[in-house]
């Protein structure tokens, strides 16, 4: 697939109308997966000022330090029509906003993970503006995925799938979480990511926090072991995926017990997506099951979260949401159990809503897996 369909240029069109229609007169996007998604510019984020200027009405400009102009202009930014403008070390870039911008402004919209240095630089630049999040135009563009962008969240869940047929080769009882981790990074990185984004080995009783990480601690015969890995691919799309092992011996028949629990939840979920249903219901499909038999209060967090150009991104799964899932919606269906102190699972899928249903991205057994 080529860069053309990932990072169409019509965007900048799309994302002009909307900025328009939310009462914005630009907005202003420093580096990070909103620049991204509208030029393909995979920018660098650093102290000197990068900053798509997109005025509702006129000439996108994109102000980039002259020692990474080569980079922008090798991207495929150029191709999607913005004009691309260059400071100097030791001058003020600020100024490049305000006449990019063309004339005073009420409203701008800023990139949300704007560093707050930007911020405070773009407040002093533009006093009489009211600041307000670019993510109030930008998620209605960016939520529902394009055929392209699932494409490339298809090969992303291939390719942490491979990962994941391999396990066998690292994970065994007396190997410590972090060497396991070591060995699954360069898997990461083999299977095609351009970068490793996180690697969770929990064993035994680290299972039984969801975002634990690795230790030195070793790994015991018989232990449940949760192993939630994910990566940035080329293309910028991610990939996330959890499985639970057993390396060796048998698990606690406590573990097996609510394994199966949790696997039927997880099923139950990843079936129920279609379109029309909301978040949250979605969300009480497998919480619901896990209740009933006795683990409601040992499944702590969210069912799911978006998935695209961020990790976690619009929509959340989610008590309290209630917005209606969309054909191309991608996000993880991943209920879990944890029992403090003893040990905990969790299975996950990115799943694609289709126009009658759901897509699973990730297509390796969700079975107990003994090693």
């Amino acid at each position: 697939m080529g860069t053309d369909e990932l990072y169409p240029a019509d965007r900048l069109t799309a994302a002009r109308r909307a900025t328009a229609a939310a009462g914005l007169d630009a907005l202003l996007l420093t580096p990070g997966s909103d620049l991204r998604y509208l030029t393909g510019y995979d920018a660098h984020a650093g102290e000197r000022l990068t900053c798509l200027v997109l005025p509702a009405e006129g000439e996108p400009t994109l102000i980039v330090p002259t020692l990474e102009r080569p980079a922008a202009e090798a991207s495929p930014a150029p191709g999607t029509g913005v004009r691309i403008v260059d400071h100097a070390d030791g001058t003020d870039p600020y100024p490049l906003v305000t006449a990019a911008l063309g004339g005073p402004v009420g409203a701008v919209g800023l990139a949300d993970r704007m560093w707050a240095e930007q911020v405070l630089g773009l407040r002093a630049a533009l006093p009489d503006a009211t600041q307000r999040l670019a993510s109030e135009v930008l998620r209605e563009l960016r939520i529902r995925k394009s055929p392209a962008e699932v494409a490339a969240l298809a090969e992303a869940g291939a390719a942490i799938d491979a990962v994941h047929e391999r396990m066998g080769q690292w994970l065994r009882p007396g190997r410590t979480e972090v060497e396991v981790a070591t060995d699954i990074a360069a898997a990461i990185r083999a299977a095609g990511h351009l970068s490793v984004d996180f690697v969770i080995v929990a064993a035994g009783p680290n299972g039984a926090s969801p975002h634990h990480g690795t230790s030195d601690r070793p790994i015991g015969a018989g232990e449940p072991v949760v192993v939630d890995i994910g990566g940035t691919m080329p293309s910028g799309y991610r990939s996330d995926c959890t499985r639970t092992y057993v390396a060796g011996g048998r698990p606690p028949a406590e573990f097996t017990d609510y394994y199966a629990v949790l696997r039927e939840a997880q099923r139950a979920a990843v079936a129920a997506v279609r379109p029309g249903i909301t978040a949250e219901a979605l969300d009480a499909v497998g919480r619901d099951l896990i209740a009933a038999a006795g683990y409601g209060d040992a499944f702590l967090h969210r069912t799911g979260h978006g998935i695209g150009l961020d990790g976690h991104e619009e929509p959340y799964v989610v008590a309290g949401n209630p917005r209606p899932i969309e054909a191309g919606m991608a996000f993880s269906i991943e209920p879990g159990i944890y029992l403090a102190g003893r040990h905990g699972a969790r299975i996950e899928d990115i799943v694609v809503c289709t126009s009658d249903g759901g897509q699973r991205l990730n297509t390796t057994p969700t079975e107990l897996i003994a090693l």
